[in-house]
């Protein structure tokens, strides 16, 4: 995720299949402003990228947004950062979808990083959080989706396109349930939290009376 050191202010993307996050960043990490919608992941990628709009339209009504020069995207995957594109296996709306040049024109021709949501994550906690300090990690996202991000000899590695570390769609049972992605048994239709649930109460798990699960009788 890019910095603008010279105001000290960002705007942040998070982009994913259940929601759109936003926020202005200072150059210490701090969150100053945010917004949440969720994700229309169903519908077309206009109205996908209308949620978008509505985000950067909340933060821009902060009087700091004159503040922030630059945008950071960390989006659901796969994405093409050398192309600023992006097509999100839970969003099949957006495919190949020219986002960075859509945000760019959202927020007045401001410039737009994009990276993979797991790297987005990876960044932050090699800056900020648990991989602070460490050479080298693999961090791991398990949401809506399973995504993953690579801090290699003390560097952010987001591989040509802003993808690597991504584990989601790597096939770890050939004969398995077959992923939105068109692959079968990828670790993100075993492992994601809906696939987690539904796997769940397929075998016979319900939710208790105060929210958390008992196996049905």
């Amino acid at each position: 995720m890019c910095t603008d050191l010279a105001t000290g202010l960002v705007a942040a993307l998070d982009i994913g299949g259940t929601k759109i996050a936003g926020a202005l960043v200072d150059g210490e990490g701090r969150v100053r402003v945010r917004s949440r919608r969720p994700t229309p992941a169903r519908e077309d990628g206009e109205t996908v990228m209308a949620a978008v709009e509505g985000v950067l339209g909340d933060l821009a009504a902060s009087p700091l947004w004159e503040a922030a020069g630059a945008v950071g995207i960390g989006s659901a995957g796969p994405v093409d950062a050398a192309r600023g594109t992006v097509s999100p296996v839970n969003v099949p709306g957006w495919r190949d979808y020219p986002l960075v040049e859509r945000v760019r024109r959202a927020t007045g021709g401001r410039p737009v990083t994009l990276v993979g949501d797991g790297v987005a994550m990876t960044a932050a906690e090699h800056w900020l959080g648990a991989a602070r300090g460490h050479d080298n990690a693999l961090c791991l996202v398990v949401s809506t989706g399973v995504g993953g991000g690579l801090v290699l000899d003390g560097r952010l590695h987001p591989g040509p396109t802003g993808n690597a570390g991504h584990i989601g769609h790597i096939a770890v049972d050939l004969d398995g349930e077959p992923c939105a992605c068109g692959g079968r048994g990828c670790v993100e239709r075993l492992a994601s939290g809906p696939h987690l649930a539904r796997r769940a109460l397929e075998n016979g798990w319900r939710p208790g009376p105060d929210g958390d699960v008992s196996a049905a009788a």
